[in-house]
């Protein structure tokens, strides 16, 4: 449960919203299916693994093993992490395809998101008419719950597709046997309003838990989930760091921060463990974060410029919540926007003996070689001048 004593929003939030949802949010982790969708990312059924097993510990819910006809290594990866023992539920993934559900049935997964375009641009592109589809799906879903597995039906480019048909769709799969449904907003044009409307739609007419899939093509990803869940939706599917294909997925840690943090609804993310889930991710993938990156970030709780370090010594004057929530640590860095408060806190932190009226000649000098460098001064950079303004 998050401290709120460590979150500083204010009272704004409390006063702009309606009453949210009690019920805890499922978080639905597709950072090893859709996440290495991400361009020129290959994780290895080891390293998908160890991913799966650090995102069960800090309390995802569901794992999307991955799309085992993708590959030998994606099937195996797909066994060694149902087989992993883990506390998160482990899920499939498969397209209303014969072949991709046999091979779930093989892994004996006890649960599988199955997949179908829905809207008129991608059937078109298919040459698959609708009620093809409507078959694809009705004997799919049926094949694979009759094998015991639990499906959650995935309508691809829902966002696009025809309301009429979209309704369709969705009834054809549950009457089939799918136990769950996903809202898929596959290139991110729904607007936060369009995400509520499209989940609230779904409720009305099936009696199923709704997940809301999102991307994040203009920006939009996390506050359409966090629509679709205002909207009723229990599940939200992701991934870490929000990789995934074009401008890539919701960022599942982000979606949790702010459910829990701007409107005080839950989930089960320890969310100290954000950084060091997101780094791994990073590493694995071979895909380095912007620093000013939300929650996940290297400088969100670093400071360079002397106003705020003025303030430092106050965190909920500069911060928006205590850093230690997502696991990180704050800090005071030097350079051509430092003032002398920047340099007061810099000298305590090393143990330097530079005398309060020789600290605004560091300043200079600090500013000085920053801007000569068009970088930050490092902490031995720092000493050297230090030396020298008190020799």
């Amino acid at each position: 449960m998050l401290d709120r004593s460590k979150v500083w929003t204010g009272s704004i939030n409390e006063r702009a919203l309606d009453p949210q949802p009690p019920g805890t949010v499922g978080l639905y982790d597709t950072t090893l299916r859709d996440g290495e969708q991400t361009i020129g990312v290959v994780l290895t059924p080891d390293e998908k693994l160890e991913i799966a097993s650090a995102l069960s510990a800090a309390g995802i819910d569901r794992i999307e093993a991955g799309f085992p006809r993708v590959s030998d290594d994606d099937f195996e990866a797909v066994r060694m992490i149902a087989e992993a023992g883990l506390e998160a539920e482990v899920w499939g993934f498969s397209r209303a395809v014969q072949a991709d559900v046999d091979a779930l049935v093989e892994l004996g997964v006890g649960a599988s998101v199955i997949e179908s375009p829905i809207s008129d641009g991608k059937l078109d592109a298919l040459g698959v008419s609708r009620e093809t589809m409507l078959e694809r799906i009705r004997a799919a879903v049926a094949f694979a719950t009759d094998h015991g597995i639990r499906v959650a039906f995935f309508g691809v480019d829902s966002s696009r597709a025809d309301l009429d048909f979209f309704d369709r769709a969705y009834e054809a799969a549950v009457e089939a046997g799918a136990a769950e449904v996903v809202v898929v907003d596959t290139l991110g044009i729904a607007t936060p309003e369009a995400a509520a409307l499209l989940v609230s739609r779904t409720l009305d007419r099936l009696d199923v838990p709704v997940h809301w899939h999102g991307h994040d093509d203009f920006g939009l990803g996390t506050a359409a989930a966090i629509a679709a869940v205002q909207a009723g939706a229990t599940w939200v599917q992701g991934t870490i760091n929000g990789m995934g294909e074009r401008a890539g997925n919701a960022d599942l840690v982000e979606v949790a921060l702010a459910l829990e943090a701007l409107y005080g609804i839950p989930t089960r993310l320890d969310l100290t463990r954000a950084r060091e889930l997101s780094r791994l991710v990073a590493e694995k993938a071979g895909t380095p974060l912007p620093p000013w990156k939300a929650v996940t970030g290297e400088a969100l709780f670093t400071r360079e410029s002397g106003a705020v370090a003025a303030q430092f010594h106050d965190p909920p004057a500069i911060e928006p919540y205590a850093s230690e929530l997502v696991g990180a640590e704050r800090g005071i860095v030097l350079g051509k926007k430092s003032g002398i408060d920047s340099i007061r806190i810099a000298v305590e932190r090393l143990g330097l003996d530079v005398p309060a009226d020789r600290q605004a000649e560091l300043l200079a000098a600090v500013k000085k070689l920053g801007t000569q460098k068009q970088r930050l001064v490092t902490d031995a950079e720092l000493r050297r001048l230090a030396r020298r303004v008190t020799a």
